[in-house]
């Protein structure tokens, strides 16, 4: 029973359509500026189903790159056979029919618009997640659900670009990541991801500086939206902990042989979901203390 609850939360990613829940609540309460709870859940679960479909079709179409990098997930797919198919056309079908229940166009468009690209991301012919365009695909998945939100609210300013642009670069830097994990894999079946493209090494270093980047959208998201200290807090805890880590990890990156680098390449992957994991969930509590600052 655990095992099955666990192959399916892989499944469909529960961990980032979690994340981009949060995103949709945060974005919510910023652009509604009000305690608009309905709204906010509501959109998060359209944002939540898109990205379970998107991640149920890669799922399946990889399902053979994945007995080397997840064999887990793999077996769990290969397990569910039709019925992960049907999972996949389930979710899609409910994010429409959500989208269609807020009699908002621009809502159903950007819906349509996440699921094309979740098709174009792991589909053949196209698999561009086998390609060096993974990222920018990617980073469209992550800017759709505060695209829904702005169109939703009817809302598009500045602050909204900057948002968009942060959460699109948070989801392209995690692809990245999930290139190195599944470097072997990627090689193996001939993939041309950008780590692939620049060598393990290179391809580790360049994910790292792209981090890194993320440090200025991040303070510049905070300051348009006029986020409260506890936002920039998190934001400096999470920044000394990635610097810590790459620190305490410096001999690998200049010396380390392939296997060391590919074991430095799974913890800091794994390190940085649990660091957009935490950025979400400090980006949904900084906007609900912008509405109710007496909350703590």
């Amino acid at each position: 029973m655990f095992n099955d609850l666990k192959g399916f939360a892989q499944f469909i990613s529960v961990e980032r359509g979690l994340m981009v829940l949060m995103i949709s609540v945060g974005a919510s309460f910023l652009m509604g500026e009000a305690l608009v709870w309905f709204d906010a859940v509501f959109l998060g679960v359209i944002a939540f189903c898109i990205w379970s479909a998107a991640d149920a079709m890669n799922n399946i179409f990889d399902v053979d790159l994945d007995v080397l990098s997840d064999p887990f997930r793999a077996e769990f797919t290969k397990k569910l056979g039709k019925l992960g198919l049907f999972v996949a056309m389930f979710f899609t079908a409910l994010s429409l029919i959500l989208g269609a229940f807020t009699m908002t166009p621009y809502v159903v468009l950007f819906i349509a618009v996440g699921i094309m690209f979740g098709v174009l991301y792991s589909v053949p012919p196209f698999r561009l997640r086998k390609t060096a365009y993974k990222p920018i695909v990617n980073f469209t998945v992550g800017a759709v659900p505060v695209l829904i939100v702005a169109a939703f609210f009817n809302v598009f300013s500045i602050n909204i670009v900057a948002l968009v642009l942060l959460i699109g670069v948070t989801t392209a830097v995690n692809s990245l990541w999930e290139d190195l994990a599944d470097y072997a894999s990627d090689f193996t079946s001939g993939s041309r991801t950008i780590p692939i493209i620049l060598g393990f090494k290179r391809g580790l270093i360049f994910t790292i500086i792209m981090g890194y980047t993320l440090i200025p959208l991040m303070v510049l998201v905070g300051a348009l939206f006029q986020l409260g200290w506890t936002y920039y807090l998190t934001l400096a805890a999470l920044s000394a902990f990635v610097s810590l880590r790459v620190y305490q990890k410096r001999t690998l990156l200049k010396e380390g042989d392939t296997k060391q680098l590919f074991k430095l390449g799974e913890v800091l992957a794994k390190d940085f979901v649990i660091i957009a994991i935490a950025f979400t969930l400090s980006l949904m509590l900084s906007s609900l203390l912008k509405i109710v600052p007496t909350l703590f």
